[in-house]
């Protein structure tokens, strides 16, 4: 039998191309992600509900960590887990530090890897960053992931959750970029804004997209998410996300395109599905022209 072989330039050429497609895989390998864009009233919108049953149910084990928020201690009676538990969650713990050394601590993320569930209350991402980037915590979140749980995290709680932070200087959020721009790069080369709608951002991410072409770029308006599985997504809530894609020109010109609850998007192939029938009214959208 003849024997051919396959020149090493070749082969040295096929492994780079399978570690680039291994690369861009976007979203988590196993486990979902919950993204969401803000708002009071999570529980109406069905997110609590969602996030709940992808932790396995009332029974599942959740941690909640307020940290993007300014006190400096919480508790397990701290009023932001009320939404949790009304939404049926039954077991629900809060694990909460500011110092490095402690969150790198085998005592402090037992909780974590005891859970089916994490969540990322609201507050400025750049606090998250400071407290847990790079830590123990930080590989047991995503050590979660791996086993199929759930991360989720609502306004700097869904930011932190991209590679690239937008809205992350200590100074204050209004300067997109800043001084911390390191996320936790549960997805890789997205930068995700929140409450976009509701303050009047939609125009915001434009710029940064146009200055990092390379990023995707999702705003979540308030009361609206998106659950993540691996490298795809769908919109749940009652108003839209907006996606920023400087690699897909839209036929009309516009910077940015509107999806709605019950559409689907594929964040490696960068396409939408619409499956479902509108169901919020287009015309609570402002729109403006956008001016070069």
């Amino acid at each position: 039998m003849k024997v051919l072989k396959v020149p090493t330039v070749l082969i040295v050429l096929l492994v780079l191309v399978a570690a680039t497609a291994a690369a861009q895989d976007v979203g988590p390998k196993r486990g979902s992600l919950v993204a969401v864009g803000g708002g009071s009233r999570l529980g109406e919108a069905g997110i609590w509900r969602r996030f709940i049953d992808l932790a396995g149910g009332n029974e599942a084990t959740i941690v909640v960590i307020p940290t993007a928020g300014e006190e400096e201690t919480y508790d397990q009676f701290w009023s932001g887990l009320r939404g949790l538990r009304d939404a049926g969650a039954k077991h629900v713990t809060v694990q909460h530090t500011k110092d490095r050394k402690v969150a790198d601590s085998e005592t402090f993320v037992k909780a974590i890897r005891e859970a089916a569930g994490v969540w990322l209350s609201g507050g400025r991402h750049w606090r998250l960053a400071d407290s847990y980037l790079n830590t123990r915590t930080h590989k047991e979140l995503a050590a979660l992931l791996d086993r199929g749980g759930v991360i989720g995290g609502t306004s700097a709680g869904a930011t932190i959750q991209g590679s690239f932070m937008i809205r992350g200087d200590t100074k204050g959020n209004t300067l997109m970029v800043g001084d911390h721009v390191d996320g936790f790069g549960f997805l890789k080369g997205v930068t995700i804004d929140q409450h976009v709608l509701r303050r009047n951002r939609q125009f915001d991410l434009v710029d940064v997209i146009r200055a990092r072409p390379e990023l995707l770029g999702i705003g979540i308006d308030e009361n609206t998410g998106i659950v993540v599985h691996g490298d795809s997504f769908e919109v749940i809530g009652d108003s839209y996300v907006l996606i920023y894609d400087h690699t897909r020109r839209l036929d009309s010109g516009g910077e940015f395109y509107f999806l709605a609850p019950g559409d689907q998007y594929n964040l490696k192939t960068r396409e939408a599905e619409r499956p479902t029938e509108r169901t919020v009214p287009i015309e609570r959208v402002v729109k403006q022209p956008w001016k070069k």
